[in-house]
């Protein structure tokens, strides 16, 4: 014990400094609360008994604190100063996103660069990014870890347990990612647009989703602005593997073929934090209007198609936190109501439609087949109804020659024309005979008349 206390003097766990190293890894300037509820929710339902909320936020982040004070002595991460708050926020170290790329079996080019005032007073752009993402993953505590506390701790987990799902874990989130215009990846060139956050998690049927959040401070113009950064980027072409142009997100990220006459660029999230003094209603509103020419879709038949349109959607951080992704939290821009994060990127009107069109189809083809059914010529003879290449036989006309037994299926007609051959070769053999009596006699006669002549 006491040689690992030599070499992590705050006493840390490897796995709380694991725990700790994913989640810098991913949001890059993080303070010990946020490590703790991503990482270990179950903490949140401990030390109920203490006196104030300020010694219970005090014990359950004790843990990830001395993990963060190890991995600041071992150089893989430094104080980031204070959010307004006055929480201490730790950024990593070179090292730190070395070790932190390890954890999450990522390459450097895939950690993405630190946040925006991630160093300065307050962080509070950084600290917004992630409570979005925690407020996206939902952590769920469990409940053998919880065993043992007072009886409404336990009830308070349960409840959380029951709520709505939230997406995904930290390890499927990435945070100031490089979207280049001009460039490369590793160095994005002028224009380029650097997402807040990116979601890819297929095994809920969202393949990728760019998020960006905002604390209401700066002007809608400029925010819209950004937009036009991120179709820039959609429409880059760049060679894959296979040498063919693509989209250049597609040769880094995986997604859908697009559906033809409906192909949509990667959709945009946007959450709103009243920080600043802009109403948050008013910044959608203002956005909305500004980037009407990159979302607004065609009407077509009870829907909209969004042909080379990016899908744009707007929440708030206290609707996200109250609704999950699962809940009515999402206004989709050019739409009235709020939805569910995964109805308001699609387009449910169109599978609507392209449904009831479909089952019209299947009802049609239905309809035509009974009827065709109904028309089914049955065997005059066995009663069996005709095959299909029968019933075309049988109506099939080969140079004004038609079926010699119409009326007839395949059995019924291969006995009958059996028969008709055996028939027939009976009639051959009986004039046979027949001609050979009639000769027999014509000899007899001939050798008579020969006889009486003589």
């Amino acid at each position: 014990m006491a040689g690992k206390r030599k070499t992590n003097e705050a006493g840390s766990t490897t796995g709380h400094r694991d725990d700790a190293l994913r989640v810098l890894g991913v949001l890059k300037a993080v303070t010990a609360d946020q490590i703790q509820r991503l990482s270990s929710p179950h903490l949140t339902y401990r030390h109920t008994l203490k006196k104030t909320p300020a010694v219970r936020k005090e014990a359950r982040t004790a843990s990830h604190r001395g993990a963060l004070n190890d991995l600041r002595r071992h150089g893989l991460s430094v104080d980031g100063g204070r959010t307004r708050g006055g929480e201490e926020v730790r950024l990593l170290t070179k090292d730190g996103l070395a070790a932190a790329g390890l954890q999450l079996d990522r390459g450097p080019e895939e950690m993405g660069g630190m946040p925006k005032s991630a160093g300065s007073s307050g962080a509070s752009h950084a600290m917004t990014v992630n409570e979005t993402v925690i407020a996206m993953i939902r952590p769920k505590p469990d409940l053998d870890l919880v065993a043992g506390e007072p009886a409404e701790a336990i009830a308070a987990a349960q409840a959380w347990i029951g709520a709505p799902d939230g997406i995904g874990s930290i390890t499927s989130y990435a945070t100031e990612v490089a979207l280049p215009a001009t460039g490369t990846w590793k160095n994005p060139g002028v224009g380029s647009a650097w997402a807040d956050i990116i979601l890819t998690a297929p095994e809920v049927g969202l393949p990728l989703l760019f998020i960006e959040a905002d604390n209401c401070t700066e002007d809608a113009a400029k925010i819209a602005a950004k937009f036009d950064k991120y179709m820039r980027h959609f429409h880059r072409k760049a060679k894959d593997t296979d040498g063919q142009d693509k989209p250049m997100w597609r040769t880094r990220w995986s997604a859908p073929a697009p559906q033809r006459g409906d192909a949509t660029h990667p959709p945009v999230l946007l959450v709103f934090h009243q920080v600043g003094k802009r109403p948050t209603l008013q910044q959608m509103k203002k956005v909305a209007a500004l980037t009407r020419e990159h979302w607004q879709g065609q009407g077509a038949d009870g829907f909209h198609l969004y042909q080379g349109k990016m899908p744009i959607v707007a929440t708030t951080l206290d609707l996200l936190r109250e609704h999950g992704p699962a809940g009515p939290a999402f206004w989709r821009f050019g739409r009235e109501d709020r939805q569910n994060l995964f109805d308001a990127i699609a387009n449910p009107r169109r599978d609507a439609a392209l449904a009831r069109r479909a089952e019209e189809g299947r009802r049609r083809l239905a309809q035509e087949a009974a009827e065709r059914e109904a028309q089914r010529p049955v065997c005059a003879d066995c009663g069996t109804k005709f095959t299909d290449d029968r019933w075309k036989a049988s109506i099939a006309v080969d140079w004004g020659r038609g079926d010699s037994h119409p009326h007839l299926c395949d059995d019924c007609k291969s006995r009958a024309l059996e028969a008709e051959r055996q028939a027939e070769q009976a009639e051959r053999e009986r004039q046979e005979q027949e001609r050979q009596e009639e000769e027999a006699q014509a000899s007899k006669a001939g050798g008579w008349l020969g006889r009486w002549r003589s």
